[in-house]
Parts: C-alpha cells; structure tokens; sequence
C-alpha cells in the first residue's frame, strides 16, 4: 500500500494543468487568501475519499483472492488502462493549440467558496480512484497507518503548499519565478501528462494484472 500511495501521491501533486491553475490563483486578486481556499478544497476531497472508503468497508479489508479483493484490483486496473489511454491521447495532441478554459479569465471575481470547488474539479479523478481502490485494500490498526493516510494528504498537496508559502514569505522572489515556472509549464504540459499518465498508468495496470493472475 505505502509505494502505491507515494507514487499515486507523486502523480497528482505533480499534474500539471491544477498546478497552473494554482499559480493563476496566486496571481488573482487576494490570491494569497484564494490559494488557501484551493488547498482547503483539494485536501478535503481527499479526505472525503478516504473517509467514504473506510465507511463503505468499516475498516475491515476483504480477504485476497476473494471477489471483494479482485473488484479493488479491477478499480486499480482501470485506472491504470485510462491513464495509458490519457497518455496516448496527449500524445497524438501535442503541438495542437489549445484554448485556454474561460474561468483563467475569471479568477479576480471568484469567491473563496468558488476557488475551493474549482479545486475539486480539477482533482485528477483517475488518480483519486486508484488511491481509494489502495486504501480499500487497507487496515488502519497501528500509527504507522493512519501516518501512512496523512502523508499521502500532505504528498498530494505538497506542490501547492510549497507555493502558498513560498508566495507569502517571500513575495517579491515568488512573482517573477512563479511566471517563469508557468510558461515553462505552458511549454512542456503535454510531456509532462504523459509522462505522468504512462509511467503510473503502465505501474497500476502491471501491478494489479500480475496480483489478479497470480
């Protein structure tokens, strides 16, 4: 579980297009207050999830090699096939010119409330379900477990909580390298999804084919 978690973790604080997003929201009005919006947002979908697993399984994971077990590793399958899927997709795409989403434009106006959903929208689902699918397979009845949980949190969200205190501790440094970091993800977006989407895509998928068969 604690790999899985650390890669999947890995994934989702490094994709792209929320990390761009979140550097808009930097640079908006008050952006400093709507960049702890977004954080309050993408955290608490994450712990919405855990939190919905452990209900739905009361903290008592099924028994491997039972049907339980294998609709887990099913879960974790798909994700991984949709992330190849996603990569091959992107890959076909680069160099097309994209239209940038209407809200880009919008962020000024937004209210905090506002900022934490588009949090929420921007999770990478894919990503979110494959670590749900690992936390089902889990049983939290030491520390070290729930500290597992919390890391993965705190992973997941590290991209951002690095720039929300970068941007309000040292404000004239963080402008100009928040710029330069992203046009250098406008430039390089599409390969970085890819890489993301294939390398975690090709583990998941792998992984949970070689527990399924074996």
């Amino acid at each position: 579980m604690v790999l899985d978690l650390l890669l999947i973790a890995l994934g989702i604080t490094l994709e792209p297009f929320p990390l761009t997003a979140f550097i808009l929201v930097l640079g908006a009005e008050r952006g400093i207050w709507k960049g702890l919006a977004f954080i309050l947002g993408w955290l608490a979908c994450l712990v919405a999830v855990i939190a919905a697993v452990f209900l739905a399984t009361g903290n008592d994971p099924p028994k491997p090699d039972t049907v339980p077990s294998d609709a887990a590793l099913a879960v974790k399958l798909a994700a991984g096939v949709v992330l190849i899927l996603i990569a091959l997709r992107q890959r076909r795409r680069m160099g097309r010119p994209r239209k940038p989403p209407t809200w880009m434009t919008k962020l000024d106006q937004l209210s905090m409330l506002s900022v934490a959903g588009l949090a929420a929208f921007l999770q990478p689902w894919t990503l979110v379900a494959a670590a749900a699918a690992t936390v089902a397979q889990a049983k939290l009845d030491t520390a070290g477990s729930y500290l597992v949980l919390v890391l993965f949190c705190l992973l997941a969200t590290s991209s951002f909580l690095y720039l929300e205190l970068y941007v309000t501790f040292a404000p004239a440094k963080a402008r100009p390298r928040l710029e330069r970091m992203r046009a250098w993800l406008d430039t390089h977006q599409d390969q970085v999804l890819i890489a993301i989407c294939l390398l975690l895509g090709l583990w998941l998928a792998g992984k949970s084919i070689y527990l399924l068969v074996s």
